[in-house]
C-alpha cells in the first residue's frame, strides 16, 4: 500500500541574504515523503525566488496532484514534470524509495564568502588538504572584487577560487575586475560563473584575460548547446532549477563527454535537500567539490541534519501539513 505526505516549511534566513536585489527573509518550500512496502523516500521541492519560474504555491498545486496520482497507483501525468523544482523533488523521493540514490555522500563544501573576506581567510588557513573557496562577486564594485580575489590568491598560494557573478558585469566592469587580478594568479581562478550579461561577452572576457568561465544560468536556457568552447572549464548544475534527477544525470554526462567539470550546486535548499545533493555529488561527480555551503545562510535545519552543523533542526511536527 502506498501513502504520500506533504508538508510546507518556512525557515528563517540570516538578515543579509540578498538574491537579485531582493532580500530573502525566509526560505519557503515543500517536503514530500513517499511510503511503500515499509520503505520511505523523501524529496524537497523549493523554488528559488528570482531564479525559478514557478512559485511555491505553483509547486504545491502540482505536487499535491502528482502525489494523489502516485498514491492511487495511476499513471503519472507530465504536469508536475514541467516545474523543475517539483520534477527534482519527486524524482529524489522515488530514487530513495527504490534504492537508486546511493547513501554515500560528499559533505565537503567550498566555503562561501558573501561579505567579509577576513572571515574566509581565517577559515581557509585552517582547512586541511585542497583549498577551494567561492566568492560572490558583482555585489560591490568590480575593482573591490578584483582586489579581494587577488589578496586571497596572493596570501594563500595553494588556494583555487570559484567566483560567481550571476551575469552582473558589463564588459567594462569585467575588465576592471581582471585588471586587479595579477596575471600570475589567474590560472588559480578555477572559473567565474557567467561573468557578463551575455554568453558572447563572457567568452570574450575569458579570451582577453585568460580567466576561465563556467556556465550556470545558460545551461537551463532553451537555446543552450552542449559544446566545448575556448575558456569554458565547467558547468554548474543546480538540480532544483534543472529538473528531474534523470535530467541532472544527462547534463553531468554531457559535461564529462566534453572534458568539462560538472559541479553540483545548491539553490539554498534546506539541510534535507543539501544532504541529498551531497549524495548526488558523490554519485555523479566523484572527486569534484560540490557547491553546497549555503546552510550557513539559514537559522535552522530541516528533518535531516548536515554533519557538524550546530543549527537547531525542525521536524515534521513543526511544519504545516498539506496532504
Amino acid at each position: 500500500m502506498r501513502s504520500a505526505q506533504i508538508w510546507r516549511y518556512n525557515l528563517p534566513m540570516d538578515a543579509g541574504v540578498i538574491l537579485r536585489e531582493r532580500r530573502l527573509k525566509v526560505r519557503e518550500g515543500l517536503v514530500l515523503c513517499l511510503t511503500e512496502h515499509g520503505r520511505q523516500g523523501w524529496g524537497e521541492i523549493a523554488p528559488l525566488p528570482g531564479f525559478s519560474a514557478e512559485t511555491v504555491d505553483d509547486a504545491q498545486v502540482a505536487l499535491v496532484g502528482w502525489a494523489r496520482q502516485w498514491q492511487a497507483g495511476e499513471v503519472l501525468t507530465g504536469a508536475a514534470q514541467a516545474l523543475p523544482s517539483v520534477a527534482f523533488g519527486t524524482s529524489c523521493a522515488l530514487a530513495e524509495l527504490s534504492g537508486q540514490l546511493p547513501g554515500a555522500a560528499d559533505y565537503r563544501a567550498a566555503p562561501l564568502c558573501t561579505g567579509d573576506p577576513d572571515e574566509l581567510f581565517a577559515l581557509l588557513q585552517q582547512m586541511p588538504g585542497e583549498k577551494i573557496a567561492k566568492i560572490k562577486v558583482g555585489l560591490w564594485e568590480a575593482v573591490r572584487d578584483g582586489m579581494v580575489a587577488n589578496l586571497l590568491l596572493e596570501a594563500l598560494p595553494d588556494l583555487n577560487l570559484r567566483l560567481d557573478a550571476n551575469r552582473s558585469w558589463t564588459p567594462l566592469k569585467a575588465a576592471q575586475f581582471a585588471k586587479y587580478v595579477n596575471p600570475q594568479y589567474r590560472a588559480r581562478v578555477a572559473f567565474i560563473e557567467e561573468p557578463c550579461k551575455t554568453r558572447a561577452e563572457s567568452l570574450d572576457f575569458s579570451q582577453q584575460t585568460g580567466i576561465a568561465i563556467a556556465w550556470d544560468e545558460s545551461v537551463r536556457e532553451a537555446d543552450f548547446v552542449f559544446e566545448a568552447q575556448p575558456g569554458v572549464s565547467a558547468l554548474v548544475i543546480k538540480p532544483t532549477l534543472t529538473g528531474s534527477l534523470e535530467k541532472v544525470q544527462a547534463q553531468v554526462a554531457a559535461a564529462h563527454r566534453l572534458g568539462l567539470q560538472a559541479v553540483i550546486s545548491s539553490s539554498i535548499e534546506s539541510s534535507l535537500g543539501l544532504t541529498q545533493l551531497a549524495r548526488i555529488a558523490a554519485w555523479l561527480t566523484p572527486g569534484t567539490l560540490p557547491g553546497l555551503d549555503t546552510l550557513s545562510l539559514m537559522q535552522a535545519q530541516l528533518i535531516r541534519r548536515w554533519p557538524g552543523s550546530p543549527l537547531p533542526c525542525q521536524d515534521t511536527e513543526q511544519l504545516d501539513s498539506i496532504l
